[in-house]
This record gives structure tokens, C-alpha cells and sequence, in this order.
């Protein structure tokens, strides 16, 4: 094997060096910088000196340039003046990417509470105070306005608003919150108007296929994730297959492999090829968008598909060099993206890496398996120090799940590809071709699904550089134990030992969730999230917290697809956020309301998300008694609207008191505070429970009596670790311990189940302390008992999903 070309990788690390570093430093700084490496090339020129070291200087100097050039023009002109006076602007510009839409996610104790609209425009007029300009900058667009999202690439538009600074470092000149509608003033290219038809297209054959599928197959073939669903993303993401659910080199090299397939049986002359598979790739990247990112994994596909069919890495190195350095001549701010440097990286390993291993690994098993293991170890290794700087956490099944995916990613890619360009003429023939794609793509949810549920398919480690130099040091002293045979042999042993231990803990470990379970508290962040057990698969829950993607693993963990009914006990974020976690993928009968219809935004946002899942909603009744599985439930309160209190929809929090199959009572209450608490107080209903639901994460708007009142044995609060509200209050839990309660809290325990044991409460806990091990010891003890009593929970399984059973007399909600 001969050994690769490097005379222009230094060249290429020094321009994306210097372009990341002089992105963040003054512009005068980076000139004097820039002007020294060409006087010092310049001279070792002269002297005969070494091309590297020269064309290592000149490449410094053009990134820095780039760089200066990029930072002075977004630090400097009338845009940014404007900007840093907030000022109010109205602007012409173009819409240079797909506008998208940033769900409301929990960042720092914060919640958004409704989702933005983020557009990337290129500002060419101004006008401001009166007078107008002639600018040319990009400009960041957030809005809540939807009617942004019906803009196209190349869309001329006008809009007012505000402008503000942007983050420093960035990629835009300045922010731009709109005031008003936003007005076409022009019609955007024909060519993206032909590629929105052709995406359209494909959305509509895809529209039939099941929700996994519908949303990863647009992904797979034009980075159309808008409707996968975030469970799956999360699942791709810690599997290592999340580069499918994007525009990357693989969709590139595949786009280029069929066409050149296809020249082949067409008897297309030889060098005719190389052109028609450019002008494919062309048009694959207008389809797809032609964002800075796009365009990079349609080089770094071409390189890598190089690579791959001519197996001479000595002249693809040299090919994915040059690559980065017009890369980051053209768009400096591509050296600053983890995308770009994934990118490069995967493609440094498969032309580096990748054909040395696979010869090697080609004499021990079939050739084709062999390139197929190589591809993605090679691509494995060269990313995982970014990946694990990025994520903190080491992916294991990063190749497994890569070997399992590459065979059906082409066929998936290519008939997804197929569809889109033939739904403009027959819906018919695309929606064929869409349900031929359904089986690699569910083969790629299936793998996904699976692969992150296993034990260990990712590991902690530490985040940052020092968690990036850490792995490097591992895969270096792993490439030394492949290399002596002695010490191989005793690392596999030990492996092999670590291996069996590990899965004999797995199957004697306790399970989740325990045998008996009534309900469990989830652990959803800074928010309440609770599951009653309705049967086989099937749960009625109680909020459903701020983050869908939380509340949706946590059912998922709980093994429900059946939800029966949805209780929204008020409409504050951290209790309805996750809403579309729990419709997405399951069957949902019923959602049920307090009286309280605020805030109105939240009201909105249920409303809609219920009428898209052809949800019923309904509202609580005070008395009502309905049973689900091994437990019923009253309603306690409120049988009205709180108004002029601390806070409204805290107070008019719907309450609950529930009873198990064995006796125990458990008291939720959302998030009452003291005005609410008192009402309870007075009306006399029976407070007293064994187990407490903690009121408003536990917050200091306690009243000792209510909790007095409850005298629970076991608490349960809902909160968020590192919560900036100061949840729970010192003041609440020494209340609660003075009445002996034991206290279990999502952000030390994560998920807390409640489980009836032949008649006795337990309690226990997915993580945290050594009581929280000795109640999942007690739980494994009992399973005779949970049997019978998931043995009763079966009948809830005839019954039908849009219903709970209603207690003999009760009242029903309409």
C-alpha cells in the first residue's frame, strides 16, 4: 500500500486553524498577522525553502484574510450601527435558507412559550430614520409569525422591526424581531420554485406511511426533518446515525453512485459520466438547498465516493485537502461549525483509514463485509473526539448500528429520490414508490429504536477538549494492545470477563418498570409529568412537562402506546409542553381541562396540537370518579376559576385524590399554592393521603397546615435539577420531614414509581441513593403479588381507547 500524499494537509489545517481563530479576534490584529506570513513567505520563497512550509504561510495568510474580511463586514457599516442602537428598520432583502421552526424547548430554568420562526436573510436595502442605504449583510429573522415559513429560498421580501446586536462570533451581522406582516415583493427563482414542487411532492407521497417513517424518509433524501418525530432523533443521535437524518456526504456519494450506475447500464461513453453525475449532483443540491452546509457534503461526498471506487487515498487526501481549503477561503464561518468539522473528519478516515482496513480485514472475512465494517470504524474514529467534546457521552453502537444501516440506506435514499421527482406527474406512482421505501426506512427506525434502548449505547465521558485529548490517548493505547498479540490476548480475557459481568448484572437487575407499579412520577426537567398504569401498554397521564422529547421517553420506558385520557391540571408550560410527546406515535382517547382557560397562548397550542391528533378535549367535573387499570380517582377541585391571586393558574390547579388496588391514597395537586390550599381546607374534603404529589415543584407557597392536613408517608416532587426558582424550598421540605414523610425528588431519583405490594406502598426509583435500591429489592421480592395485580390491570385492554372507565353513578365530563 502506498503511503498518502501530505504535502497539502498542513497547508489545509493551517487556513482552518487560522480562519477559526481570526474569526474571533479584531481585524487590524489578524491584517499585521496576515501581512507578516506573506513577507516571511515571500523570503523563504526566495531562498528555495520548502513548498510545504511557503504554502503553509500563504494558506494562513488567505484564511486570516477570509476571516478579517468576513468579521469587519459584520462588525461594521450601517447595519451594525443600527443594530447596536435597536434601532427600527425596514428592510429588503432575500431569504437565503428554508425558514424553520424552533420548537419551545427548557434551556437554564426557561421556558419559550411559543415557537419561533427562524429565517436567514440577506439584507440589501435599508432604511432607517428617514434615510435609506445600500447594504449587503445576513440577518437573522426570529418571529412567531408563521407566515414566514411559506417563504422559499431566493424569495425577495420586505419586513419591519427592530434590530439588535447579534451574538459575537456569529455568522449574521444583526437580529431582526419583525413588527407586522411580512410582504413579497418578488417571486423567488424558478429553480427553487421546481425544487419546492419536487419537496412538496414528496411530503405528499409520503403523507400515508406511518409517523417514523413519514418523517425520517423526507429526511433521508433532501434533510427535511420537519416532521421526524424528536423521540427518533433522540434515538439516531445516541446510536450514530444521526448524518442520515441531514444533507450529508453519504446522500452525495449515493446520488453520484446511481447516476454513475445508471450511465453504466445506459452504455453512457466513459467520459461523458463524470459530467452527467456533476450536473445530478446539482440539481440533488438545489433540491436539497444550496445552504453552506449542503454544499460542503456535496464536496466531501464526491471525495469520499473518489475514494471509494478508486481506492488510491494518495490522491484523494491531496482532493479532500484542497476541498478544505476553498471551503474555508469561500465561507470562513464554516471553520468555526461541528458539522463542517464532522464532515471533514468522516472523509479524512474513509480516504485515510478505510481501504488499509478493509484489505486487512479482507483476509479474515468476505471482501464485502470487510469494506463494510472499515467505512464506519474509519469514520467512527476519526469523529469521536469531536462527537464526545460536543455531547459528552461515548457512543458504542456508533458501527454495529452503521453495519446495520448500509444496506438499505441507498435503496431508501434512491427510492425516496425517485418519488419526489415523479410525485409532479403521478401522486399515484409516488406513493407506490413511498410504501417500497417504507421497508429499509422502518428497517433504519427499527434499528435506532432498538440500539438506544440497549445497555450502554451511551456511555458518559467527559465533555470538551479534555474529554477530546482523553479518547485520543484511549484510541492510541487501543491501536498499541491490536499490535502485540501477548497483551491483545489478555485484553480480550479481561474484555470478555467485563463483558459476561456486565450481562449477568443486566438480566438480575431490577426492572423498569418495577412489578406493581400504580404511578409513576416522570422525570421531565424543571415540570410535572405523571403516568397512571391503565393496563397492558396503556397509561392515563397527568402533565406531561415541558420537554415532549422527556415525557415521550419516559413512556416509552414505561412501555405505553395506549393513553386513554391526558389530565392538563393548568396550562402553564412546564405542564403542557410535552403534550406532543405523548400524541405523537400513540392513541390517545380523551384530553381533559380545569376551568381555568390560561394563559391564552398555552389554550391555543393544546387546542391546535389536540385537533391535529383528532383529540377530544374536555373538561373536568368537581366529583367525577373514573377508574383506569388497578386504581380510581375523584375529582377534588377547583369547581371554579381562581382570579386575583398569586397566580391564577397555579391556583386553579385541577386536584386529584387517587386510590389503588390496595388501599393507598395518593393526593395530586398540581401546582396550588396558599389560596387554593385554604379553599381546600374550608370546604372539608378529605385531604389525607399516604402519598403527596409536593404542590408547585415544592416551592415556598406552602401553607403548614394543608400539609399537615395530608400527613403523607412518601413525597413526590417534581423538579428540574439546577433549577433557578430554588425548587424545592428548605422551608416545604422541613415541614414535610417534621411530619416523617420520606422524600423522593425526580431531579436526585429521576422516575419514581408507586407500587402496591399484597397491600403495602413502596416506593422506588430508576437512580439515587441506597434506599432507593432497597425499595427496588422489596419491589422484586413481591412480583407474585404485581403479577395478580397486572393480572386485574388486563381487563382495561377490552375496553376502548377513547375512554376510561367511569365509576358507577359518577359524572362525566363533557
Amino acid at each position: 500500500m502506498t503511503s498518502p500524499d501530505l504535502r497539502l494537509l498542513a497547508p489545509a489545517v493551517a487556513v482552518w486553524v487560522v480562519a477559526a481563530v481570526a474569526l474571533h479576534l479584531p481585524p487590524p490584529v489578524v491584517l499585521t498577522a496576515a501581512a507578516a506570513a506573506v513577507l516571511a513567505a515571500t523570503a523563504l520563497a526566495r531562498r528555495g525553502s520548502a513548498a510545504v512550509v511557503v504554502g503553509v504561510l500563504v494558506c494562513s495568510a488567505a484564511g486570516g484574510l477570509a476571516a478579517a474580511s468576513r468579521v469587519h463586514a459584520r462588525t461594521t457599516g450601517v447595519v451594525h450601527d443600527a443594530a447596536a442602537a435597536r434601532a427600527a428598520v425596514t428592510v429588503d432583502g432575500v431569504v437565503l435558507d428554508d425558514p424553520r421552526v424552533l420548537a419551545p424547548r427548557p434551556g437554564g430554568g426557561a421556558l419559550v412559550v411559543r415557537d419561533v420562526v427562524v429565517v436567514r436573510l440577506r439584507v440589501e436595502s435599508l432604511t432607517t430614520a428617514g434615510r435609506a442605504y445600500r447594504v449587503r449583510a445576513p440577518v437573522l429573522v426570529l418571529t412567531s409569525d408563521r407566515a414566514w415559513l411559506r417563504l422559499l429560498p431566493s424569495q425577495p421580501v420586505r419586513a419591519e422591526g427592530l434590530l439588535r446586536a447579534a451574538e459575537p462570533g456569529g455568522d449574521v451581522a444583526a437580529v431582526l424581531s419583525p413588527r407586522g406582516q411580512v410582504r413579497s415583493i418578488g417571486p423567488p427563482s424558478r429553480v427553487q420554485r421546481v425544487a419546492a414542487t419536487v419537496r412538496q411532492g414528496l411530503r405528499r407521497a409520503v403523507a400515508r406511511l406511518p409517523p417514523a417513517e413519514r418523517g425520517l424518509l423526507p429526511g433521508l433524501v433532501v434533510g427535511d426533518v420537519s416532521a421526524l418525530p424528536p423521540s427518533l432523533q433522540d434515538d439516531f443521535r445516541t446510536v450514530g446515525l444521526t448524518h442520515l437524518t441531514a444533507v450529508s456526504g453519504t446522500n452525495c456519494a449515493i446520488v453520484l453512485g446511481a447516476v454513475l450506475l445508471l450511465c453504466g447500464w445506459l452504455g453512457v461513453p466513459l467520459r461523458a459520466r463524470p459530467a452527467i453525475a456533476l450536473l445530478a449532483l446539482g440539481g440533488f443540491v438545489v433540491l436539497a438547498r444550496p445552504s453552506p452546509s449542503v454544499l460542503r457534503a456535496a464536496v466531501m461526498g464526491t471525495v469520499a465516493l473518489l475514494a471509494l471506487t478508486t481506492g488510491r487515498s494518495r490522491s484523494t487526501l491531496p482532493a479532500l485537502s484542497a476541498a478544505v481549503i476553498v471551503l474555508v477561503l469561500v465561507s470562513p464561518d464554516l471553520a468555526m461549525t461541528a458539522g463542517f468539522a464532522l464532515s471533514v473528519l468522516a472523509t479524512a478516515g474513509i480516504v485515510i483509514l478505510a481501504p488499509g482496513w478493509r484489505d486487512l480485514w479482507s483476509r479474515r472475512m468476505p471482501a464485502g463485509l470487510a469494506g463494510a465494517l472499515a467505512i464506519p470504524a474509519a469514520a467512527q474514529v476519526a469523529c469521536g473526539p469531536v462527537v464526545v467534546a460536543l455531547s459528552s457521552q461515548l457512543g458504542l453502537l456508533s458501527v454495529p448500528a452503521n453495519l446495520l444501516a448500509v444496506p438499505v440506506v441507498a435503496p431508501a435514499t434512491v427510492l425516496g429520490l425517485a418519488a419526489a421527482l415523479i410525485a409532479p406527474v403521478s401522486d399515484t406512482a409516488a406513493t407506490g414508490l413511498a410504501w417500497v421505501a417504507w421497508l429499509p426506512t422502518t428497517w433504519l427506525v427499527h434499528v435506532a429504536e432498538i440500539g438506544a434502548k440497549m445497555p450502554g449505547a451511551a456511555l458518559p465521558w467527559r465533555g470538551g477538549a479534555a474529554g477530546a485529548v482523553l479518547l485520543v490517548l484511549a484510541t492510541g493505547a487501543g491501536a498499541v494492545v491490536v499490535r502485540a498479540p501477548r497483551v491483545r490476548r489478555l485484553c480480550a480475557a479481561g474484555t470478555a470477563g467485563v463483558l459476561t459481568a456486565v450481562a449477568v448484572l443486566w438480566l438480575v437487575a431490577p426492572s423498569w418498570p418495577p412489578p406493581g407499579w400504580f404511578l409513576v412520577a416522570c422525570d421531565v426537567g424543571q415540570g410535572d409529568g405523571l403516568v397512571l398504569n391503565a393496563g397492558p401498554h396503556a397509561g392515563v397521564v397527568i402533565d406531561t412537562g415541558p420537554d415532549p422529547r422527556a415525557m415521550d421517553r419516559c413512556l416509552r420506558r414505561l412501555h405505553v402506546d395506549r393513553v386513554p385520557l391526558v389530565v392538563l391540571t393548568h396550562l402553564h408550560a412546564d405542564h403542557v409542553e410535552g403534550l406532543p410527546g405523548v400524541l405523537r406515535g400513540r392513541r390517545v382517547g380523551q384530553i381533559q381541562l380545569g376551568p381555568l382557560d390560561e394563559p391564552v397562548v398555552e389554550r391555543a397550542r393544546v387546542t391546535r396540537w389536540a385537533a391535529a391528533a383528532h383529540v377530544e378535549i374536555v373538561d373536568a367535573v368537581v366529583g367525577e370518579e373514573r377508574t383506569a387499570g388497578v386504581a380510581r380517582w375523584q375529582v377534588l377541585a377547583p369547581d371554579y376559576a381562581h382570579r386575583g391571586t398569586n397566580s391564577d393558574p397555579n391556583n386553579s390547579s385541577l386536584v386529584f385524590r387517587l386510590t389503588a388496588a390496595g388501599g393507598q391514597t395518593v393526593l395530586l395537586t398540581g401546582d396550588v399554592e396558599k389560596e387554593a390550599q385554604q379553599a381546600l381546607l374550608d370546604l372539608g374534603v378529605p385531604l389525607r393521603a399516604d402519598v403527596l404529589k409536593v404542590p408547585h415543584h415544592g416551592s415556598s407557597h406552602q401553607l403548614p397546615e394543608f400539609l399537615r392536613a395530608v400527613r403523607p408517608s412518601i413525597t413526590l416532587t417534581s423538579v428540574g435539577d439546577g433549577n433557578p426558582f430554588g425548587h424545592p424550598a428548605r422551608s416545604t421540605l422541613g415541614e414535610l420531614m417534621r411530619e416523617g414523610a420520606r422524600s423522593y425528588r425526580t431531579d436526585r431519583d429521576g422516575d419514581i414509581a408507586l407500587i402496591d405490594a399484597a397491600g403495602r406502598l413502596r416506593a422506588a426509583a430508576s437512580r439515587g441513593s441506597g434506599a432507593v435500591a432497597a425499595s427496588r429489592l422489596d419491589s422484586r421480592l413481591e412480583r407474585i403479588p404485581g403479577t395478580i395485580l397486572t393480572a386485574r390491570a388486563s381487563s382495561l385492554s377490552r375496553l376502548p381507547v377513547n375512554w376510561c372507565e367511569p365509576a358507577a353513578g359518577s359524572t362525566v365530563g363533557r
